[in-house]
């Protein structure tokens, strides 16, 4: 029987099941990409690179030519919290017990460049990730790691020019020439722009500081990646996949650019470009999107003329989502990391990072952090995924998802190139309401029960488990910190210092010589992190992100829905006894910068009636209060996600009470331990909302909040 005849019987088939059923059977994803039942031959005819080979252009298949059947993936922890000691001891245990590689996670105080003593970052240190303020502490955090054979990923963009002067420093003084240390610093900025806001530097003076690492690594530091060019933090936030893969591969050629502004040649750092892409719960969709990325960036790569093969090809690291798993029925996000990290095996990644279960709840313990690194060494060892190179490759669904993918992703490239280019579309402010626009139309998806997550919207168990969860002492981190920093202080010269810093800021202030060798002098001298970035601070002053808010994406979704139409009119009755409509803030306190969940929060209220004021990052309890109590807001929302609640929320109480904003009603979203929600209740938080918790449920019941205020006045 032939083809044709196969498939029209199929056909004529299928045609008679959907009449049926008068639901499609064609799956539309949040790409816009429509998914068919069926792929056949048809569907893969005339695509240009099914008939490459791994190691050669467009690097489709894979970057290498025998891939993991040669050598497998790195399998990598990002990993850091509390003290360098701590996270010593953590980074030890891991590479005894199989991980290939030290992945560093720095607490928020240190990616904004803040020392511990400063009094911006009380409830920050430490928290998030590990506290590092000079020289000392980097070579805590690397004691007894050898730094010539073990590689280092550090996930720093804003005090990049101090963590990596640290770093380069701390392994000269464990012996170790900066020439011999490999691993990679992400130096990604523009992302940062975009979703993460871990920055500290205005756009333009961020970007030469991107270009001035690339030159010092390229020249000094031949086994290091001077870049990790980043779409992780953009599919967290909400991006679709089409978004992640086309703005990270902007940002990509943005930076290229950058680095030849300095007179470099091409082939002398492409190279050692990397990339970091996240891997989401669309298992084909997602290893077809790293083929793409390869394809795609070995076009905008031949646009340089490099002379070496090797620099149009794309390397990169994977992570599994964050946002995926989720605090109901976590024990489910073992099995969503497994699918994940196979995805990203499939794809075709070089190093991967596996999430913990408990990650939608608190730090990761050394018991889930074993699971999550047992999941790569099962796949490695038991699975034989690591026997063919590209075992996907020829699928008729995959390679039409590859072509897909990398056609809606191209147009999307085009489109920031007519704006003039990635730093200009950042400025602008496209890429950041695309993404948000994403993020909003998918909650109202999960929330409406269109996307189901299972334990969460649907298959819910009545009992929720309970497990031990990592809390740190925030206090006591932080004392430790200042008690160190102040002991360097007391130690070093402070000519020396003086000096180091005055030259780093004229280095700024110029614009001539380099930022990052300059930061080397500085950081041998033990200036401390805080001051190496004030010191470039000065000249180039801090970026300050006006906070705006999408409209009219969730409420359009809900449209018609009784449950939302209930909370409009309810709305509009309180409005009417107030003489004015509710007034929420939502609240982001300390330096953390993730406000996906804030931003859908303001959207959504937004949407259904609440007059919102959407507050600016970066704020401490005290200005949060001002803005408030000034507003004359009835609700304050604090959105936490970096472990501060415990620290700041009560703050935030005093504060307001000082002002004269007892009445304010204060609620809390975001990862809270549901051990900590009777905390937060005892010091005056009305109400607690976790992760998972549908944007109605919390509109509804902070209604009901203001209408038993109003019953008790």
């Amino acid at each position: 029987m032939n083809e044709d005849t196969s498939l029209e019987r199929w056909r004529t088939l299928a045609e008679r099941e959907i009449k049926a059923n008068p639901d499609t059977l064609t799956w539309h994803t949040p790409e816009g990409i429509a998914v068919k039942p069926l792929y056949t031959a048809e569907d893969i005819e005339g695509i240009a690179h099914l008939e490459t080979m791994p190691g050669q252009q467009p690097f489709v298949r894979g970057p290498r030519a025998t891939m993991y059947s040669g050598r497998p993936w790195t399998i990598r922890q990002y990993a850091g919290f509390s003290t360098a000691e701590a996270s010593n001891a953590f980074y030890r245990k891991a590479l005894a017990a199989g991980q290939q590689g030290v992945s560093v996670a720095f607490d928020l105080a240190t990616h904004r460049g803040y020392d511990s003593d400063h009094r911006r970052v009380e409830g920050d240190v430490g928290k998030a990730g590990v506290a590092i303020d000079s020289v000392e502490d980097m070579k805590i955090l690397f004691e007894g790691i050898p730094l010539d054979r073990i590689s280092v990923s550090m996930t720093m963009n804003g005090a990049v020019i101090p963590i990596l002067a640290n770093f380069i420093v701390a392994g000269e003084e464990q012996g170790v020439p900066r020439a011999k240390l490999s691993g990679t610093i992400q130096n990604d900025i523009l992302k940062e722009f975009m979703v993460r806001n871990t920055y500290i530097y205005p756009p333009e003076s961020s970007m030469r500081i991107v270009a001035d690492i690339v030159e010092y690594t390229s020249k000094e530091m031949p086994k290091f990646n001077s870049i990790s060019i980043s779409g992780y933090h953009m599919q967290e936030a909400g991006a679709t996949l089409v978004q992640e893969l086309a703005f990270t591969l902007a940002d990509g050629r943005e930076y290229v650019r950058a680095a030849l502004g300095k007179g470099l040649n091409v082939d002398d750092f492409a190279g050692r470009l990397s990339f970091f892409f996240a891997i989401g719960m669309n298992f084909f969709m997602e290893a077809a999107k790293l083929r793409a990325a390869r394809l795609l960036w070995s076009r905008i790569m031949e646009e340089f003329q490099p002379k070496r093969p090797s620099s149009l090809m794309l390397r990169t690291h994977c992570q599994t989502s964050g946002v995926s798993l989720q605090e109901q029925d976590p024990y489910n996000n073992i099995v969503r990391t497994a699918f994940e990290a196979m995805s990203a095996v499939l794809g075709g990644t070089q190093s991967l990072h596996t999430n913990s279960f408990d990650e939608a709840i608190a730090l990761p313990t050394e018991f889930s952090a074993r699971i999550a690194r047992n999941t790569q060494l099962i796949l490695q060892h038991e699975t034989g995924v690591t026997k063919v190179v590209d075992p996907l490759a020829g699928s008729y669904y995959v390679e039409t998802l590859t072509k897909e993918l990398a056609d809606a992703a191209w147009k999307l490239i085009e489109e920031v190139e007519q704006q003039g280019g990635m730093t200009k579309a950042v400025v602008e402010g496209l890429p950041k309401r695309l993404i948000e626009e994403a993020a909003t139309r998918r909650q109202a998806a999960v929330d409406r029960g269109d996307e189901v997550i299972v334990g969460v919207n649907r298959y819910r168990l009545e009992n929720e488990q309970q497990f031990d969860i990592l809390d740190i002492d925030n206090k006591a981190v932080r004392d430790a910190q200042i008690t160190r920093i102040h002991k360097t202080r007391r130690q070093r010269d402070p000519k020396r210092v003086a000096g180091a810093l005055a030259a780093l800021g004229e280095v700024a202030a110029s614009g001539k010589g380099n930022l990052l060798e300059t930061a080397v002098e500085a950081a041998r001298a033990r200036a401390t992190v805080g001051e190496i970035s004030d010191a470039m601070r000065e000249a180039f002053g801090d970026h300050v992100a006006v906070p705006k808010v999408v409209k009219q994406v969730y409420g359009a979704a809900y449209k018609g829905d009784p449950e939302y139409e209930t909370l409009v009119e309810r709305i509009k009755g309180i409005k009417k006894a107030l003489g004015r409509s509710p007034k929420v803030m939502v609240a982001k306190l300390g330096q953390d910068g993730h406000d996906r969940g804030a931003k859908i929060i303001a959207s959504a209220f937004g949407d259904i009636g609440f007059e919102v004021v959407a507050g600016p990052l970066f704020q401490t309890p005290e200005e949060a209060a001002d803005t408030a109590v000034v507003s004359k807001v009835h609700v304050i929302g604090v959105s936490s996600l970096a472990a501060g609640h415990k620290t700041l929320a009560p703050q935030l109480v005093e504060a307001l009470k000082a002002r004269g904003g007892e009445n304010i009603i204060i609620v809390a979203g975001g990862v809270i331990p549901r051990q900590d929600h009777k905390f937060l209740i005892d010091i005056g938080v009305s109400a607690v909302f976790g992760p998972g918790t549908p944007v109605l449920e919390a509109a509804g019941s902070v209604l009901d909040l203001m209408e038993g205020k109003r019953r008790n006045i």
